[in-house]
Order: structure tokens, then C-alpha cells, then sequence
């Protein structure tokens, strides 16, 4: 009998579904050691060199493990890494001698040379070289005006790895816990060639579950890794995600069913969790959703008068609590959220002003040597609450200006491929931190910085951000990141929006899940699940 393929595909998909060993279970099964979870989208990319996004973070987390992690508390610990010592401008790190790849290899000083250096290759086209910067010669290596073995690593044998810095960087330690600086083993990385990390069968694991099974857009399976160091405090057995859906109903219907033990709530969801009573948590990530003007000389939003009205008409107030509507998101105008160390108390909220937005919009037709302002495209991510929040943009915009924004509304994958081909005029974005220093948003708007997906330019603002990152904790430090948020608001480099609180639900029988701003969030690696409890 012949198939079409696309009926073969559907067939093999349902086959290698009856395979995964814990699809059929529940949300929280304590006989068998294992939870089951949902992911919004499909990980765009699992490779730690290239991946830029949440969700790949999110497995990559529980898969890989870099020199150093965090703590409960919040605090550098060791990882791959027992212990570390810093001094000026040198770094050196001792790795466990029980530290192993999945398949029982060790893992050496080399792996974490070899990682770096192909990092900072042309042809891999990281979109998180920059972060290996502080490194001596790393942005010379990057930019081929020096050979990779001129990078400032350096495995004095197979333990010990010592690091040489550009300068004295205090943060240093913090962005060894980033996926860009995790290890890989350069005979399998070599052996998958472009292929490395496209499935299961093809991805190294080194962390406290390695990845067993990948149906790509259905599923996912995370097993238990008995070679990890740390494998005793390891309570879990599996992690299965049988779900990849946005739809934050869906997701609340497989919390109730008990399929899922774990989900946030959106401003549709909470109004019916709070009815069922359900035990609700919450939890500020420190994340910024801003919006992105592209710079290019060939898109209009390089004109300053142009993104200065856009600016002027945002009501962010409005936007936050009627449109967005979810407790603890709060709206800002200012790029550095107030919670990182050093950074002032965020001023108020400035109110739109139509009268000064319709002045710099006809200023910027003049400048552009335009009557009409042609159509602008806003790219998204495809799930219900940002596109709640286009179409009200999408108002605003068209009410007080007469502009006509046509949303481009892309499944996740899409959105930051087109985001990084420059296809967009402005564009709906969010900025996590990723180690607990300013540092991690200044740098994000670097000229730089491949993530600066607008191509923003200011050589005053560049010069700040490599002031900062060469001093330590300090007033005169802060003061730069306040001129930087200065500038940032004076040229309309992004659209500060708001600061996101989530409110999410968590079955009552899993315990030490923890939340973090910077490092693994949610963190499974160290859950557990109590004996006879209730969902």
C-alpha cells in the first residue's frame, strides 16, 4: 500500500509517541519519580553557541551545565567547576574530577577552550559572541584579525582552566553560568557537524537530565542523567513535555486535568483560577518588554522625529492595566528595571502628549521629504496576549496619528529569524536578564551586539557601556547607567513598555521548584515530589 508522505510523517509521529515511556502519565506521578510539563513554542535551537531565546534556555538549563551555576539563595556556586579564584585580570578554575558528559567521558579544560573558540567563529554566527568579550583578545578573534589560539583561555591540563580578562571584571564569574560559555566536546560537536544539537540523538548533555526523546512541535523527554556530578541531589526521575501550545486556556485545562504541573496564568486564565480557587504564586522575573525601532538607512524609523512620535503617544498605563491586565506588571519608561543593583527608583510614568506626538510626526514627513507616511510593519511572536497588545498599538497609533500599523504575526521561530534578518519596522520585544549585573541590558544596545537587533548607533552610549563594564560596584558606576537610560530616552533607541510579573499555578505535591531572574527559570533540577499528596 502506498502513503503519501505526509501521511507517512503523521505515522511515524504516532509510532515514536507510543515509544516515549511517560506521555500517558500525569502532571505529577510519584510512582514513578516524574512530572510533565508544557512548552509555549517549539525550542528554535538547542545548540548552546546559537541559541538566543527562553525556551531553548529552558531545556538547555536542565541538559547543560557551565563552570559555575547559582544557589537557592541566588549565589554563584560551583558547577562543572569546584572552585574558582579571581585576581585582577586572571581567573582560574579547578573542574570536579567526578565533572562527566552523559556518556561517562570527563569533562575536561579543554572542552570549555574548544566551546569559546568556536563560539567566536565567523562561520557560527553567534548571536552571543559578544558576551565572551571580557575575554582577552575575544572581540579581535570574533572580528578574524586574530587567530582563535590567541583567545585569552588557556586548559593548563585537564582540570584546570585559566582565563585572562581584556580588563579587571568583576562580574566575570557570573557569565560562566550562561549557556555561550557551557563546554562541548569537540569530537561530537565535529561528528554532527551542522546537524549538532537538530535532535536528541545529536545533543551532548552534561547537566542533571540529559535529552531522550525530541518529536519536533510535539514533544519533548527529559531523563534523569546518572553521570552528572550532582546526580544524588537529583530527585527526579524524568521531565516528559507533551504539550507545545501558547493558548493559555488550554494550558490552564491541563493544570486543572492534572497533565501538566506546572503553568502560568494570562489575563484571560486568572479570573477562572481565582473562581476555582487555586493556589496561585507569584514572581517578578526582571524581564523588560520594550519595543524595537529599526535603523537601517532604508527604513523610516532611522528618522529621530518619527520614533519620537511614537514615543509621545504611548500610553503605557493604559496598555498595563487594561490591556495587559496581570497583577504585578508594572508599566516604565525606562530601560534599566529598578531592581538591579545601583539602579534609582524609577521616575512616573509620563502621560501621552497627542499635541507634541502630531508636531514631530509632521517634522519627521518634512525631513523624510513625504506627504503620507507609508504603512509600518509591528512583528510578533503569535500568541493571544501579544497580539492583544498589537491591535491596541495597532489603535493608538492609527487614532492619534493617522498611521497605519500592519501587524506581521509569526510563530516564535519565524519571529527572531526575521528579527535578525532585519525584516521588520518595529517589532514587540522582551529582554531577560542574563547574570545579575546592569550590564546585561547596557550591553544589549552596544553597537556591537548581534541581539541589538535594530542596529541603534551611538558612540557616546558605546563608550559608557565599555566604562561600566571595566569598574567595579560603585556611585561612579551608577551614574553611567543613568546617563546611559538618558541617552536611550533622548534618541528613542527602543520603547521601554513594562516590567512583566507572572502569576502561575504549581501542583501542590512538587516542592523547591525555584524562580530566578538570571540562571535556570523555572528550575526543575532539584524538585521533588511528596508521597500521598494532593494536586
Amino acid at each position: 500500500m502506498m502513503f503519501s508522505p505526509a501521511l507517512k510523517a503523521l505515522l511515524c509521529s504516532l509510532l515514536l509517541l507510543c515509544a516515549l515511556p511517560a506521555l500517558a502519565g500525569r502532571g505529577v506521578d510519584p510512582a514513578s519519580n516524574s512530572i510533565q510539563l508544557a512548552l509555549t513554542t517549539e525550542p528554535p535551537n538547542l545548540n548552546s553557541l546559537t541559541a538566543t531565546d527562553s525556551v531553548s534556555f529552558f531545556v538547555l538549563s536542565h541538559t547543560q551545565e557551565g563552570l559555575l551555576t547559582y544557589n537557592e539563595q541566588g549565589e554563584l556556586t560551583g558547577g562543572v567547576a569546584k572552585d574558582w579564584h579571581m585576581d585582577g585580570t586572571a581567573v582560574r578554575f579547578t573542574l570536579r574530577d567526578n565533572a562527566r558528559w552523559c556518556d561517562g567521558k570527563p569533562i575536561t579544560a579543554q572542552d570549555f577552550v574548544f566551546a569559546w573558540r568556536t563560539a567566536l567563529k565567523a562561520s557560527t554566527a553567534s548571536r552571543y559572541a559578544f558576551i565572551l568579550y571580557p575575554i582577552l583578545n575575544a572581540q579581535k578573534v570574533h572580528e578574524g584579525k586574530l587567530p582563535l589560539d590567541a583567545l585569552g583561555v588557556y586548559a593548563e591540563d585537564a582540570k584546570h582552566l585559566r582565563v585572562e580578562l581584556e580588563q579587571a571584571t568583576a562580574y566575570f564569574p557570573s557569565l560562566t553560568t550562561f549557556a555561550t560559555y557551557y563546554p562541548l566536546r569537540e569530537d561530537f560537536y565535529n561528528a554532527h557537524s551542522k546537524n549538532y544539537a537538530a535532535d536528541a540523538d545529536k545533543l551532548l548533555c552534561n547537566g542533571a537530565f540529559r535529552l531522550t526523546h525530541w518529536i519536533h512541535g510535539a514533544s519533548l523527554v527529559l531523563e534523569k542523567n546518572p553521570n552528572y556530578w550532582d546526580a544524588e541531589r537529583v530527585k527526579l526521575q524524568r521531565i516528559t513535555i507533551p504539550h507545545i501550545t501558547n493558548d493559555a486556556g488550554t494550558l490552564l485545562n491541563l493544570f486543572q486535568a492534572g497533565d501538566i504541573a506546572f503553568t502560568e496564568l494570562s489575563r484571560d486564565t486568572l479570573p477562572l483560577a481565582l473562581e476555582q480557587r487555586l493556589y496561585l504564586q507569584s514572581f517578578n522575573k526582571g524581564m523588560l518588554h520594550y519595543m524595537e525601532f529599526n535603523f537601517r538607512p532604508q527604513r523610516l524609523l532611522h528618522n529621530a522625529n518619527l520614533r519620537k512620535a511614537i514615543s509621545l503617544v504611548m500610553d503605557r498605563n493604559t496598555l498595563v492595566n487594561k490591556i495587559i491586565a496581570s497583577p504585578g506588571t508594572k508599566a516604565t519608561a525606562h530601560f534599566f528595571p529598578d531592581w538591579l543593583p545601583g539602579i534609582a527608583p524609577q521616575r512616573a510614568v509620563p502621560e501621552p502628549n497627542i499635541a507634541a506626538a502630531q508636531q514631530a510626526l509632521a517634522q519627521a514627513k518634512k525631513e523624510l521629504g513625504i506627504v503620507e507616511l507609508p504603512p509600518l510593519t509591528l512583528l510578533i511572536y503569535d500568541s493571544p496576549a501579544v497580539v492583544r497588545q498589537a491591535e491596541y498599538l495597532q489603535r493608538v497609533l492609527q487614532e492619534s496619528l493617522g498611521i497605519t500599523l500592519v501587524i506581521d504575526k509569526q510563530i516564535f521561530k519565524q519571529k527572531l529569524a526575521k528579527l535578525n534578518s532585519g525584516d521588520f519596522d518595529l517589532a514587540l520585544s522582551a529582554w531577560g536578564p542574563d547574570y545579575n549585573d546592569p550590564i546585561t541590558f547596557a550591553d544589549l544596545l552596544h553597537s556591537a551586539n548581534a541581539n541589538n537587533h535594530g542596529r541603534y548607533q551611538n558612540p557616546r552610549y558605546d563608550a559608557l557601556v565599555e566604562r561600566a563594564a571595566a569598574l567595579p560596584a560603585s556611585t561612579e558606576r551608577n551614574q553611567l547607567f543613568q546617563q546611559m537610560d538618558t541617552i536611550i530616552q533622548q534618541d528613542t533607541a527602543v520603547l521601554p513598555l513594562s516590567e512583566p510579573g507572572i502569576l502561575y499555578v504549581l501542583d501542590k505535591r512538587l516542592h523547591n521548584v525555584r524562580r530566578s531572574r538570571f540562571g535556570d527559570d523555572p528550575d526543575f533540577r532539584h524538585a521533588w515530589i511528596e508521597q500521598g499528596g494532593k494536586h
